[in-house]
């Protein structure tokens, strides 16, 4: 005897791009995005007995964020993911959970001739804004926020000493090194009861973001790093009160490692320790360090 345990479907890899034309100030505004939509509910059916009658159609998933793009801003990312995420449990009685997520891709406006160009915008890194929305029907909304790919390097100012040594180790304790890795930093919002209060919200979403993002870069650069796990910790303490409707603060840290290179080998020349200047950037494999900070 077997039973369905678990289903979900949606559609993924929605690619949507928005303008917004502002004829006053002879302005435009984009914003570029890839959405993702799964539905949970009363679909048991449609996996055990072949009846289609309880699917929405992943093709009408798309077409609806599309429609709802239109109706709607799609900014901040957080109200967009809560508005679509609510249209299907409300819309359809048999869905009683939707997630959204959503992944806003950078437009940044060019300056040219000394002034902001009304129009025209480039990419300035591969870093995004990410957004996962998830409506419960009788719960509310639950919605998760993040900076997602944000690339760091300090060539000092990092070191990683005390510990544990034993047969397995033959790491070096170094008191300065070079310290880079990729930031995902994300952020758990207390849930909202109703898409009202996730509008009621809205202004303190891109304070939220701006904040998280200062904080992670400040910090990484000032602070005296003995090790990530210690440095973010620190940058979920300082999240966590700046925020107020903030639960829970996330980290993951993948080490980018850089080795410096002996070339002793050529006539004794000396690029270690305080003499290295030339490192060898290395790929894989690399430490990972992640961490949950709740109040």
């Amino acid at each position: 005897m077997v039973n369905l345990s678990a289903a979900r479907y949606g559609k993924d890899n929605i690619r949507v791009y928005k303008v917004y034309r502002n004829k006053e100030a002879g302005t435009q505004e984009v914003v570029e995005m890839t959405v993702g939509v799964l539905l949970l509910g009363d679909i048991e059916t449609s996996y055990t007995q072949a009846d289609n009658s309880v699917v929405v159609a992943t093709d009408t998933m798309k077409n609806t964020v599309y429609v709802l793009a239109k109706q709607h801003p799609v900014s901040p990312p957080e109200l967009f993911g809560s508005i679509v995420a609510s249209h299907f449990v409300d819309t359809y009685k048999h869905i009683h959970s939707a997630q959204v997520k959503i992944i806003v891709h950078k437009w940044t406006r060019m300056t040219v001739e000394g002034k902001p160009h009304p129009h025209s915008f480039f990419r300035d890194g591969a870093d995004t804004r990410n957004v996962e929305a998830v409506a419960t029907e009788g719960k509310g909304v639950d919605v998760h926020s993040a900076i997602a790919g944000l690339l760091v390097l300090k060539s000092t100012g990092s070191a990683f000493h005390g510990f544990i040594r034993d047969e397995y180790a033959t790491l070096p304790e170094v008191s300065d090194r070079i310290l880079s890795t990729e930031v995902d930093c994300g952020w758990a919002w207390e849930t909202f009861p109703t898409l009202k209060d996730v509008e009621a919200a809205v202004p303190k979403f891109d304070d939220a973001w701006n904040s998280a993002r200062q904080i992670t870069i400040e910090t990484f650069a000032k602070d005296e790093s003995a090790s990530v796990q210690n440095t973010m910790y620190k940058m979920c303490e300082q999240i966590l009160s700046v925020v107020p409707l903030v639960k829970a603060v996330d980290y993951s840290l993948p080490n980018k490692h850089y080795f410096e290179i002996d070339l002793s080998w050529h006539k004794g020349l000396k690029n270690t320790g305080k003499d290295a200047e030339v490192y060898a950037p290395q790929s894989d494999p690399n430490g990972l360090i992640q961490c949950t900070v709740s109040r």
